[in-house]
């Protein structure tokens, strides 16, 4: 067991680029990632205007 801390922060220097060690990887795979389709249409004008009215005054957005 090391205490003194001259000896101890060898120790640590040690044991962390152990850890932060990068090993080689032979093999990576690669996927491909796929994007969902908007399933709504986007919003007129209009109807963004319309939501808008519907909001109650003197309120925050979102979950309480």
């Amino acid at each position: 067991m090391v205490t003194d801390f001259h000896s101890i922060l060898p120790v640590w220097r040690n044991h962390c680029s152990q850890l932060l060690t990068v090993h080689v990887v032979s093999y990576v795979r690669q996927t491909k990632i796929h994007t969902a389709e908007m399933l709504l249409p986007k919003l007129s004008a209009f109807e963004f205007g319309i939501a808008i009215d519907k909001l109650k005054s003197h309120k925050s957005p979102g979950v309480d």
